[in-house]
């Protein structure tokens, strides 16, 4: 093999938005995720949902369905 071709590969850690550390092997020094298999709501079930809603997304989709809604059967 060639000297100096291929990057170092080397632990490094992953934080998620919710605290969880875990570390994993590549090239990248570290790496932070907004959500993970510890506060998914799949996994979590409604507890979970917390983190992924905490931006009000379900709320405004729910308002912009009903005011579709409304104006079809208006």
């Amino acid at each position: 093999m060639k000297k100096g071709l291929h990057p170092q590969y080397h632990q490094y850690e992953v934080t998620c938005g919710c605290g969880a550390k875990w570390f994993i092997g590549s090239v990248l020094p570290s790496m932070r995720v907004e959500i993970c298999s510890a506060c998914h709501p799949a996994y979590k079930g409604n507890e979970g949902m917390k983190l992924v809603d905490a931006e009000g997304r379900v709320e405004r989709f729910n308002r912009r369905f009903a005011a579709a809604a409304a104006k079809t059967e208006a």
